[in-house]
C-alpha cells in the first residue's frame, strides 16, 4: 500500500455496515473528497440500508459497488481502506478477517472495538503482526472542539497536576436501530462500553494514567421498559453513575443519564489540577478555565472552533476531524500511529466491562481482574 504515502493519490474507501453511522461516515468521507478520498464499495445485508446509502452516494455522484457481506467486499480487492460501522457484537469477526486477509487494509472501527475484553485483546495481537495496516478505533469525542480545547489547555499545564475528572452526559434515549440490536447487554456489551466507552476513554486521556479500579451504580429505570422484542425486554442501562482511580493518584467520575432531554448541554467535562480547574460544554462549545490564585473573577470563557471542519454532522465535527487525522497517518511517510490506536479501544472497553460487573456485584472491580 505504498501508493498511500503519496498525498496525491485517491484513497479509495469501503463502508462495512451502512446504517445511521454507516451513512454518517460516507457523508464526512464525501466531504473530505478535496483530500483525495472516494468511497467506491458498501456492504450491508440489509437492503433498506444499501438502498438508502445509494441514494446518498447518488445525490453527490459517486457510485459505490454493493456488497451484502464484509468478505465478498475484502475479496474484491476494491478498497483501500474500511470503515466498520456495523453493530457492535459483528466488530470482532469482521476485525479479525479483515486483520488476517491476504490484502492489507487500514481500518477505522466505531465504537467500542468489540464487545468483550477477549475479544479485543485478540484483535490487538492479530494487528500487531501485520506492519503493513493501521487500525484507529471511532472514539471521536477526544475530536469535539470544546474537548480538544481543553485537552489543550490540560496538556499545557494551565491547570496543574489533574487531580479531578468528573464528565456528564445527560441526554436523550438510545436510537432505534436495525432489528433494535442496541436494545440488549448481549449485543452492545452494555451501556457502559456502548455509549461509555468514549468518557473513559477521555478520562483515561486528561489524567495521563491508567485506570486501576472501578465502582458503579446504575439501573433501568425509565427508558425502554415497556418495549418488548421477541419476547424480550430490553436490558440496557438508562443512567449510571461510576468511580474511576487512576494509577497516579487522580480520581474521575461519570454521571449519565439517558432520559435528560431537558439538559442545555449533552455533554459537560470539568477537570480539578492542582492549579486550576477547566470545564468544557457541549453542544455550546465553550470553555472555561481559571486558577485557584486569580479565583473566580479570573475565569476566561472561550469559544472553541475548529475552523478545518467542513461538514459538523451528528458529533459537532468531531467525526470529520476523525477522518482527517486517520487520513494523514495512512499518508506519513513514517506511517504515523493514529492518535486513537487499538489499546485505547482495549482500556475503554475494559472500562465499561468493569463498570458492568461493579453494577452487578455491588463492588469495587479491578481493571487486572477483566484484563485477564
Amino acid at each position: 500500500m505504498a501508493s498511500l504515502a503519496s498525498t496525491h493519490s485517491t484513497i479509495k474507501y469501503g463502508i462495512i455496515g451502512v446504517g445511521m453511522m454507516g451513512r454518517e461516515h460516507l457523508l464526512n468521507l464525501f466531504h473530505l473528497q478535496d483530500k483525495g478520498v472516494a468511497v467506491v464499495a458498501i456492504a450491508d445485508p440489509h437492503a433498506s440500508s444499501q438502498r438508502q446509502a445509494l441514494d446518498l452516494a447518488q445525490s453527490f455522484g459517486w457510485k459505490m459497488e454493493v456488497f451484502s457481506g464484509h468478505q465478498e467486499l475484502l475479496d474484491s480487492g476494491l478498497c483501500d481502506v474500511l470503515v466498520v460501522s456495523t453493530p457492535n457484537m459483528t466488530h470482532y469477526q469482521i476485525l479479525m478477517d479483515i486483520i488476517n486477509h491476504p490484502r492489507p487494509h487500514h481500518v477505522l472501527v466505531e465504537k467500542p472495538l468489540c464487545t468483550t475484553v477477549a475479544h479485543c485483546k485478540e484483535v490487538v495481537m492479530a494487528a500487531k503482526k501485520r506492519e503493513d495496516i493501521l487500525v484507529q478505533v471511532g472514539l471521536e469525542y477526544r475530536y469535539m472542539p470544546p474537548v480538544a480545547k481543553l485537552i489543550d489547555i490540560v496538556k499545557g499545564g494551565s491547570l496543574g497536576q489533574v487531580k479531578m475528572v468528573a464528565i456528564r452526559e445527560h441526554r436523550f434515549p438510545f436510537l432505534v436501530k436495525v432489528n433494535n440490536w442496541n436494545r440488549f447487554n448481549t449485543n452492545t456489551g452494555g451501556t457502559l462500553v456502548e455509549k461509555c466507552c468514549h468518557f473513559f476513554d477521555l478520562m483515561r486521556l486528561i489524567a495521563g494514567a491508567n485506570p486501576i479500579r472501578l465502582m458503579a451504580s446504575g439501573a433501568i429505570d425509565v427508558n425502554h421498559k415497556d418495549e418488548m422484542y421477541d419476547g424480550k425486554v430490553p436490558d440496557i442501562l438508562d443512567n449510571a453513575y461510576v468511580i474511576v482511580e487512576f494509577d497516579n493518584g487522580s480520581r474521575g467520575i461519570l454521571d449519565l443519564c439517558m432520559f435528560a432531554e431537558g439538559s442545555k448541554n449533552e455533554q459537560e467535562i470539568s477537570v480539578v489540577g492542582d492549579i486550576g480547574k477547566g470545564e468544557a460544554f457541549v453542544p455550546e462549545n465553550i470553555v472555561r478555565f481559571g486558577t485557584r490564585v486569580s479565583g473566580r473573577n479570573g475565569v476566561e470563557t472561550l469559544k472553541a472552533e475548529d475552523h478545518r471542519i467542513k461538514y459538523e454532522g451528528l458529533h459537532h465535527g468531531s467525526s470529520y476531524l476523525e477522518h482527517l487525522n486517520f487520513l494523514c497517518a495512512m499518508r506519513s511517510k513514517e506511517r504515523e500511529v493514529p492518535v486513537v490506536d487499538l489499546e485505547d479501544g482495549l482500556i475503554s472497553v475494559a472500562m465499561g466491562v468493569a463498570a458492568q460487573l461493579s453494577i452487578e456485584t455491588s463492588r469495587f472491580v479491578t481493571i487486572t481482574e477483566v484484563m485477564d
